[in-house]
């Protein structure tokens, strides 16, 4: 069904409260054959929860196998210079298992709690694009320099470079932001409660036609979608998850993979549902797609 391998992620809470055990949750996704864990970035919550990069550090010290993501950083929190300095390195000690997710910046509260300006929706579209060029041209040029609106470097060195090409996924809905995705990123990661499938579909068709525009190889750009599943034969359906029995969770999921969705991140309730899903829809969901 597709031309793509299948990556299935799952999330991974930042949650710090007790009992709470993101790096173990981590180490049984690695050990149930998931190809990468992720964690979304929220630093003013007022519920105790963890820093997203440092949780995912610690996560990638812990694993052997597991690709790690970021999804996504919001840009405006981290100077871009310096994200692309910690991605390499993150990349390198983890040997080649990062997948640098970022975003525009979700919620306006978080930058008025943490005494910053809260960008416009263009700002932060454009601060996106500055950011991903500075970051690409860091770790591909011996000294780089940039005069952008919102983001600037000067004649920056970044050594060691990438030993790889680290994967740049972007978190987008706009149409602009979807451009920028189309002409710059290694993929793009939408979420169902928030773009379901009649919407994603014709943002897809934007995303790919500005990759087009750009010369690029949409083929290139990999599609992951970030899916709410619960697999109980007795849950009740709910807009912008899946749920269900495991054979309707897989007939829902490849329904995805139709509309061009090679990844999937998804986010569950607890190791019981993590074990439902590894043992009774991932299987099936693999051998479908492979």
């Amino acid at each position: 069904m597709s031309t793509k391998q299948l990556l299935l992620g799952l999330n991974v809470a930042t949650s710090a409260s007790a009992g709470a055990d993101p790096v173990g949750e981590a180490v049984r996704a690695e050990e149930a054959g998931f190809d990468f864990v992720s964690a979304a970035d929220h630093p003013a919550t007022a519920e105790a929860s963890f820093e997203t990069w440092t949780m995912l550090a610690w996560i990638a010290a812990r694993t052997e196998r597991i690709h790690v993501a970021t999804r996504v950083l919001g840009v405006p929190y981290r100077n871009p210079a310096l994200v692309a300095k910690m991605a390499e390195t993150f990349d390198r000690l983890s040997g080649g298992r990062l997948i640098l997710g970022l975003g525009g910046g979700y919620s306006d509260e978080e930058f008025r709690a943490y005494g910053m300006r809260v960008p416009t929706a263009r700002e932060k579209v454009d601060g996106l694009e500055e950011a991903i060029r500075i970051t690409r041209g860091l770790w591909a040029e011996r000294e780089f320099s940039f005069a952008g609106r919102y983001h600037q470097t000067v004649e920056a060195p970044l050594e060691p470079k990438p030993e790889r090409r680290i994967p740049l996924w972007l978190g987008t809905f706009g149409p602009r932001a979807l451009e920028v995705t189309g002409r710059l990123a290694d993929g793009w990661i939408p979420s169902l409660g928030f773009a379901g499938p009649e919407r994603v579909k014709g943002m897809r068709e934007r995303m790919l036609r500005a990759a087009e525009g750009a010369g690029r190889d949409p083929a290139e750009i990999t599609c992951a979608y970030n899916v709410v599943v619960r697999v109980d034969e007795r849950a009740e359906p709910r807009d912008g998850q899946v749920r269900g029995a495991a054979g309707l969770v897989t007939e829902t999921l490849l329904g995805f993979v139709e509309l061009g969705f090679s990844a999937f991140n998804f986010m569950v309730d607890g190791p019981e549902q993590v074990e439902r899903l590894a043992g009774e829809v991932v299987p099936e969901l693999r051998a479908a797609v492979g």
